[in-house]
């Protein structure tokens, strides 16, 4: 079918797509700390809870933890698109490959992997696998890791450009023009499952006992009162964090989420020349091969490792980095001194301030006061 050209910042250049080129007054977006997240799964259960404990949603996991480089969920959401997509190739940071609309077939809109039923049983397989073989006496002793294996959270991505969107024939799909949110008109959809074969992070769901396609919401009832998600709030690990994004030639410094992904360059898309110009962004974990991240996260993927790993002595990224999981309020500015960094929100009222360092008390081994003795715990 014949494609508009839209412009793709992440892939630098202009790419294929259904529809015309039609970006949100602002749009919603969300930062993950890749060498912080434990998998507690606290955020998929958190959305769980909020959102899918229904009938026909037993199997969906709007928000997941998979363990890279073996799990996945749905099995293999990821390696069968790729294989499809065949080569994907750069030029520094402009991406010279087919994207998935450029790479369709024949009467098709997109290039799609289908999951089949059975690849949505098995929620935690890979789990903690890693890549390569523990021998005795094995310790690892430099960066990048031989031995490695790291956490991926993924929930929808609500995308700039969604295949959801440009797969549905009834329409059902839009994206909010106030925040850049991906939802589905429930009242129009009638469980074609276009969107849930178009998607290729594979997060559009089909229920089978209501016979339609369901997706994460954004927490846009949390959104419309200016507060973060379900799954940032209750991130332990805190490492999410939640706000707006500009488009690169209208970066706001002083907006976090601007700051991370356009300024320094240190959060990164998953999967960019997929072609979706997806809004969650990952800063890569400093342990993997270079390879694999790049694969996973484009050709900036070692710079930012590179500006991650010099986070000790720049004090605007450690204050910043604080911030994640500080407040359940959206931060659309921040600043750092030496000592703390602040949040403010839209109307640039102060929401937060947090110290740079945490202040850390050592107790003596023994009291003299109480007569009593007790491990140096912090």
């Amino acid at each position: 079918m014949q494609l508009r050209k839209v412009y793709n910042w992440q892939l630098n250049r202009r790419v294929g797509y259904v529809y015309p080129q039609s970006r949100p007054k602002k749009q919603w977006a969300m930062i993950f700390d890749l060498n912080k997240c434990i998998a507690c799964q606290t955020c998929s259960l958190a959305c769980k809870t909020s959102w899918t404990s229904g009938k026909g949603q037993e199997y969906m996991f709007w928000n997941n933890v998979e363990t890279k480089p073996y799990g996945g969920y749905p099995v293999g959401w990821d390696m069968g698109i790729l294989a499809k997509l065949g080569t994907q190739s750069w030029e520094k940071d402009k991406y010279t490959g087919k994207t998935l609309f450029e790479a369709a077939q024949k009467d098709e809109k997109i290039l799609e992997h289908t999951a089949e039923d059975e690849d949505w049983a098995y929620p935690n397989i890979g789990e903690d696998e890693i890549y390569g073989t523990v021998g005795q006496g094995d310790w690892i002793a430099s960066l990048p890791h031989r031995i490695w294996m790291y956490y991926l959270p993924r929930t929808c991505a609500h995308c700039t450009y969604p295949a959801c969107l440009a797969a549905c024939p009834r329409k059902a799909i839009y994206k909010r023009a106030e925040d850049g949110i991906v939802l589905i008109d429930q009242s129009r959809c009638r469980g074609i499952r276009e969107c849930v074969r178009a998607c290729p992070y594979k997060k559009s769901m089909f229920n089978v006992e209501t016979r339609i396609s369901e997706k994460c919401v954004g927490c846009y009832p949390k959104i419309e009162q200016s507060e973060m998600t379900q799954c940032v709030t209750n991130c332990i690990g805190k490492i999410r964090l939640n706000g707006f994004i500009n488009v690169p030639e209208n970066a706001d410094k002083n907006n976090p989420m601007d700051y991370l992904i356009h300024v320094r360059k240190l959060a990164l898309p998953l999967y960019p020349q997929f072609g979706l110009e997806p809004n969650i962004y990952y800063i890569p974990p400093i342990h993997v091969p270079s390879a694999y991240l790049t694969q996973m996260f484009g050709p900036r993927a070692l710079a930012a490792v590179k500006t991650y790993k010099s986070i000790p002595d720049d004090p605007v990224l450690k204050g910043l980095l604080v911030l994640f999981g500080s407040l359940e309020k959206i931060v659309h500015s921040f600043k750092v001194d030496g000592e703390h960094a602040w949040g403010y929100d839209v109307g640039g009222k102060e929401v937060v301030k947090v110290p740079v360092t945490e202040p850390v008390f050592v107790r003596k081994f023994f009291d003299a006061e109480r007569k009593a003795y007790r491990h140096n715990t912090p």
